[in-house]
């Protein structure tokens, strides 16, 4: 006699979050594996944080909990001091041509030679008001000059870090035992640091006249994905013999 088996019924934590069997946890889990899997936060990059992750469902911080535990147990997130990120299979995240720090600083003049060094000081008043520091709180600041072998000035820029750059970024807290004034410190990949430390980068620009218009300032400001100040640049560019140019590689679609 044929013999008969009554199918076991698993319970899928990735169904659709509309299930009302399930609890509210492994739904949350269900909606978060729905943007890993469409590329809103991409293989490798870290996810956004608990705090920001109960806002977006409008959970509960513990339930944000229970959802990626359940996607770590799936191996779909991993957590390691900086965080959670996406493990799914996929293509990887391409890396955007590497910007060099200060953008736009480099003198086009193929004379010039360009100088930096680095200190540890209160930044200007503006600074710290952009990066929320304190009034007088020291911070690493680098100074960049761009002069002819004549001694004449093309190109300065001062950037001040904040407080969140110097703890995210280790390769750019080293600077601050030799922050000395004196010692060159070219800090040209300063962004990729940032990147590899799983900040993503957003600039803002803006471009004014100095005095009788022979100069323009530009002034820079970057912030990560959370809304935090990580620096403030002031370039400043000799308009009349240099020009100020900015070059941008945008990859293909797909």
């Amino acid at each position: 006699m044929a013999r008969t088996t009554t199918p076991q019924r698993t319970t899928n934590p990735y169904r659709s979050p509309n299930s009302e069997d399930q609890p509210l946890y492994a739904r949350v889990a269900t909606l978060l594996l729905g943007e890993l899997r469409d590329g809103t936060i991409p293989p490798g990059e870290r996810l956004p944080g608990e705090r920001h992750l109960a806002a977006h469902f409008e959970v509960s911080r513990e339930t944000v909990r229970q959802a990626l535990e359940v996607l770590r147990r799936g191996g779909l997130v991993a957590t390691d001091r900086r965080g959670s990120h996406a493990t799914l299979p996929g293509r990887p995240v391409e890396a955007p041509e590497s910007l060099t720090f200060p953008v736009g600083a480099q003198s086009a003049e193929p004379c010039a030679v360009d100088r930096a060094t680095v200190t540890w000081e209160a930044p200007p008043p503006e600074h710290a008001r952009a990066l929320c520091l304190a009034p007088q709180r020291p911070t690493l600041v680098h100074r960049y000059r761009s002069v002819t072998p004549d001694g004449r000035s093309l190109r300065t820029a001062v950037t001040s870090f904040s407080a969140v750059a110097l703890a995210e970024v280790t390769e750019l807290a080293r600077y601050r035992d030799r922050a000395d004034g004196a010692t060159p410190a070219q800090l040209r990949r300063a962004y990729d640091w940032m990147r590899k430390a799983g900040l993503t980068l957003h600039h803002r620009d803006s471009i004014t006249q100095v005095g009788d218009a022979s100069c323009v300032r530009v002034t820079r400001r970057v912030h990560d994905q959370y809304a935090r100040p990580l620096e403030i640049t002031d370039l400043v560019v000799n308009a009349e013999q240099d020009a100020l140019v900015y070059e941008f590689t945008l990859p293909a679609a797909g």
